[in-house]
């Protein structure tokens, strides 16, 4: 895990896809918060989760 991508545990645990309001997962490796309901990928760039839907990667 780099600085970039590391992630208060305490902000993830109150964090909730726009979208759905559902719950979010997140994947250390690629640096995003994933919401299965909506199908989307947050992205996280230095530290920030960028809870933005234009800014979300599509989920295959």
């Amino acid at each position: 895990m780099t600085e970039q991508t590391a992630v208060d545990p305490k902000l993830l645990e109150i964090l909730v896809c726009p979208l759905t309001k559902g719950p979010l997962e997140y994947d250390r490796e690629r640096g995003e918060l994933i919401s299965r309901k909506a199908n989307l990928a947050y992205p996280i760039r230095d530290g920030v989760p960028i809870m933005l839907a234009d800014e979300a990667r599509r989920l295959d």
